[in-house]
């Protein structure tokens, strides 16, 4: 379809490629709104004895606050790791100086643990997917910084 010279163009089976060339004009409109945004990357990884990742926490950091994108235990769940892991996060959080956490859930899986690790909630979606909720929670780690 074109529209004033424009091609749109359905893409259901899309190259990871074009991600990139997507995510490019956002990331500039962006920094040109907030400049350094700072980002960076965090992960805590969970090893079996042989060393091999079962599980951990991966996240990026930008404009101040930890986003957690993934957070799985594995065959290490029930063994208090969780705790520890987000502790990890946590503490590398506070040492980069970053003014908070958030991260999003399901209701199928752990808003009880977060709510218990000191964060709120900060936003829903019902009914997504059908019979559950998504929560997205937040957790401050200073009186500064996005939102503070």
């Amino acid at each position: 379809m074109s529209v004033g010279g424009w091609t749109l163009r359905l893409e259901s089976d899309p190259d990871p490629a074009i991600r990139a060339e997507i995510l490019a004009p956002l990331v500039a409109h962006n920094e040109a709104q907030v400049p350094n945004g700072d980002w960076g990357l965090l992960a805590v990884t969970v090893r079996d004895e042989g060393g091999a990742v079962v599980g951990g926490l991966w996240g990026r950091t930008g404009y101040g606050m930890l986003f957690v994108e993934l957070l799985a235990l594995g065959p290490a769940r029930g063994q208090g790791l969780g705790r520890r892991v987000m502790a990890l996060a946590e503490d590398a959080a506070r040492r980069r100086g970053l003014a908070g956490i958030w991260l999003d859930t399901w209701t199928f899986q752990a808003p009880a643990f977060y709510e218990r690790l000191g964060f709120s909630e900060c936003g829903r979606i019902t009914d997504y997917p059908p019979g559950h909720d998504r929560i997205f929670y937040v957790k401050r780690l200073t009186g500064q910084g996005p939102g503070a």
